[in-house]
C-alpha cells in the first residue's frame, strides 16, 4: 500500500467514527483529526512520504512498532504516546481502520463523560 492510499483509507475511516471533526493547516501542511476538540489522528508528508499519525497505548505502541517496519514513533509527538504509520509492505487497510479506531477510542476515553459520543470501552472493541 502507498502512503496515498494509507492516507485515503484513514481519512475515509474517520468519517464513520461518530463525532469527529477535520481541520487542515497549511503552514506546515497537516491535516487534523479530531473528537471532543482533542486530536486523535493527524496527517502531513514527512520528506516524501505522506505519514498518519496516530495516539496509541505506550505498550501496544512499542509491541506494533517491533511487529511492523512501516510503524515508527510518532513524527513530531510523544514518542510514548503516538506511531507514525508509512505506507509499505507491512500495513494493510484493516490494520489501519483498527489503528485509527484504537487512537479515537483512547482520545474519547479522556474526554469528560458528557461530551463522549460514544463508551469507550465498548466501542468496536477488538475480542
Amino acid at each position: 500500500m502507498d502512503g496515498q492510499e494509507l492516507q485515503k483509507i484513514a481519512r475515509d475511516h474517520t468519517a464513520d467514527l461518530p463525532g469527529t471533526d477535520q481541520e487542515r493547516r497549511f503552514d506546515p501542511d497537516w491535516e487534523l483529526h479530531k473528537v471532543g476538540g482533542k486530536v486523535f489522528m493527524l496527517m502531513t508528508d514527512m520528506p516524501g512520504r505522506p505519514v498518519v499519525i496516530l495516539k496509541a497505548d505506550p505498550d501496544d505502541a512499542t509491541a506494533l512498532r517491533e511487529q511492523y517496519a512501516d510503524i515508527t514513533p510518532g513524527y513530531h509527538m510523544n514518542k510514548r504516546h503516538w506511531i507514525t504509520v508509512e505506507g509499505g509492505d507491512t500495513v494493510d487497510g484493516n490494520l489501519v481502520k483498527d489503528l485509527v479506531t484504537d487512537s479515537y477510542r483512547l482520545v474519547v476515553g479522556g474526554l469528560p463523560k458528557s461530551k463522549q459520543p460514544v463508551d469507550p470501552q465498548t466501542y468496536h472493541r477488538h475480542a
